[in-house]
């Protein structure tokens, strides 16, 4: 199985390849450069595999939660290829992602990723006997605070929504087993996650690969600026 995965939603960068079981991958931590270095990344990723384009069967994407024009570029780009090779797209939940890159010890696994305007998109997962991982609070945007979690005796916590709202999380985590909140969600993690739903048979025409934002929104006006 040979996959292309792309992870645009933050502010790092990345795009990986899954290859006969292998994963090789490029990221970068580059806000407002996503467009002009994720093409490059995945070309260079294919001449060191030794793979042209053709030959991949599939083209993972992580779409979102996350920055709308990250969200965007990642979709748009993997639809764009898919129809252009005639391949089908696997969407992953950047969430998910970014809690992949959370230890397997046992614990629960909360993602929070800062979605500014004093809010983070956040979601819970457990792994279970396989070591993928099971949503058990769906995703949401909503203020630090009123974020609701499953009891668990200890959680992992990762994302920027831990890095700025760390004392508000902790609250409601209690001090967590393993934490980190300068992780991002990462294309490794969007190819390992697709492999899963591709062999599953859970692979979707371009057409069908939809962003999730959560939000509808980008900014607070003026009005509601002045009034926090």
């Amino acid at each position: 199985m040979n996959l292309l995965a792309i992870e645009t939603s933050t502010e790092a960068c990345s795009v990986a390849l899954y290859h006969a079981g292998a994963t090789i991958a490029r990221s970068e931590l580059a806000p407002r450069r996503h467009a002009e270095l994720v093409l490059p990344m995945a070309d260079a990723l294919l001449a060191e595999a030794g793979l042209r384009r053709r030959q991949l069967d599939a083209i993972a994407v992580g779409r979102g939660p996350g920055a709308f024009t990250g969200v965007r570029l990642a979709v748009s780009l993997a639809q764009g290829m898919a129809l252009g090779l005639d391949l089908p797209v696997i969407p992953v939940s950047s969430l998910a992602a970014l809690a992949f890159d959370a230890p397997d010890n046992g614990a629960p696994v909360l993602a929070a990723i800062d979605a500014r305007m004093g809010e983070i998109y956040a979601a819970s997962y457990r792994r279970d006997a396989q070591g993928a991982l099971r949503l058990i609070a769906d995703e949401c945007v909503c203020a630090p605070g009123a974020l609701r979690l499953p009891e668990a005796a200890a959680w992992n916590v990762i994302g920027s929504g831990w890095k700025v709202y760390r004392d508000v999380l902790a609250a409601q985590t209690g001090a967590p087993l393993w934490s980190d909140g300068e992780r991002y969600p990462q294309a490794h993690a969007v190819a390992a996650l697709a492999a899963i739903e591709f062999d599953a048979g859970r692979a979707l025409p371009p057409e069908r690969a939809l962003p999730i934002y959560l939000r509808d929104k980008v900014a607070l006006t003026l009005v509601e600026q002045r009034a926090r």
